[in-house]
């Protein structure tokens, strides 16, 4: 086990990951960047570190500054886990029944009744919708229990099924970003409050943007939706004594039940979050990429077929209509989930409670799986 620590004028900088973690030199150049920049404290970087637009994917910066940029423009993007209950949870059968969420439910969609009171900051664009990247609807089962005791305390046992919904607060985050840096680029916020309160509608929104549409997967399935037994964001920027903690791709590890999501090839997990100060209260919030979207399309339309991408080797299925995205979301683009969790366990950040096996990934509608269910409707007739 090796932990990284460095100082930059007087910040540091610590990178929790093993010697044989992939860690791509320009994230760790990124944490170094970020740590020079006037009032920053502490840079923790987590196992799945990756480079990002101008800042670090998968570091907690502690600061005496608030700088918007190095929250970026998904504020509020997280991933919340929801029980669901089906007779039989075939995924052949599941994956064309779905609903688009590229478009925004109807006015008379049952799953608005998740919607309890107004929409945060007003902001009716987008809600109800999942956006691309690495956003994602998952149907997935409880495999394997490492804590029986913590996982029956949130009603969780070997076999039973999940939602997992990964998505942000779409176009109101950008907005907000967009406001800041075309006035003051990456600098700080001249007025931290009004950012914050903007930042926090955003947060909100991504929260109820990922119950509706949980709401909508679980109405189209044929069953009710439930409240989340998790729902952590992973970008945002939290108030923590007297000091601003922004986190990018991290999720809040002080106590916290956080799903890190693998891939959808790949197992994801739960975990029981335990860090401290020296990691900034953070976690891992999933497998983290190795390589660039552009390396992922070229390597993987050498290496994989369509078909093979939408079959994953776990038995699961991938809705995703998109083929270039298809391929820049493909498992081997990722960082091994075992490497990642790890880290975490040996660097005392975390507690593995139970694994998810994907059964069905949803990324974008698929007009295939779509004609799948209309056959299948007309033969019954």
């Amino acid at each position: 086990m090796k932990r990284a620590s460095l100082s930059t004028k007087q910040s540091t900088v610590t990178v929790f990951a093993s010697p044989t973690s992939w860690i791509e030199s320009d994230a760790v150049t990124q944490c170094h960047q970020v740590a020079a920049l006037d009032g920053m404290l502490h840079v923790a970087a987590m196992p799945d570190l990756h480079p990002g637009k101008g800042a670090p994917i998968g570091a907690a910066m502690a600061s005496r500054v608030l700088y918007p940029f190095l929250v970026g423009s998904d504020i509020g993007c997280g991933i919340a886990v929801f029980p669901i209950k089906l007779k039989r949870a075939v995924p052949a059968r599941l994956a064309g029944r779905f609903p688009d969420l590229d478009s925004p439910p109807e006015s008379d969609d049952p799953a608005w009744s998740v919607v309890h009171s107004g929409i945060p900051g007003g902001h009716v664009d987008g809600l109800g919708t999942l956006g691309r990247g690495n956003h994602f609807v998952e149907l997935a089962k409880i495999d394997t229990v490492f804590e029986p005791g913590h996982a029956e305390r949130l009603g969780l046992d070997a076999g039973d099924l999940v939602l997992i919904v990964h998505s942000g607060s779409r176009g109101l985050g950008e907005r907000i970003l967009r406001a800041h840096t075309e006035v003051h680029g990456a600098g700080p916020a001249p007025d931290p409050d009004a950012y914050l309160a903007m930042h926090d509608d955003a947060v909100r929104w991504g929260s109820l943007n990922r119950r509706l549409m949980a709401a909508r997967v679980a109405h189209a399935l044929g069953t009710e939706p439930t409240e989340p037994i998790v729902d952590e964001c992973h970008n945002l920027v939290e108030i923590r004594d007297g000091v601003y903690l922004h986190r990018k791709g991290v999720a809040p590890g002080d106590g916290r039940d956080v799903l890190i999501a693998g891939t959808r090839g790949t197992h994801s997990y739960l975990v029981a979050a335990h860090a401290g100060p020296d990691a900034n209260y953070s976690v891992a919030h999933g497998a983290g990429r190795k390589m660039s979207r552009a390396d992922a399309l070229r390597r993987g339309k050498v290496k994989h077929t369509v078909e093979q991408l939408r079959n994953t080797s776990v038995g699961s299925l991938v809705v995703c209509g998109d083929r270039q995205l298809l391929f820049e979301e493909a498992p081997t683009a990722y960082k091994r989930i075992e490497q990642v969790i790890g880290d975490l366990v040996d660097h005392n950040l975390a507690t593995p409670v139970a694994t998810t096996l994907p059964l069905v990934t949803y990324k974008t509608p698929d007009v295939g799986y779509a004609e799948a269910k209309r056959g299948r409707r007309s033969r019954r007739t």
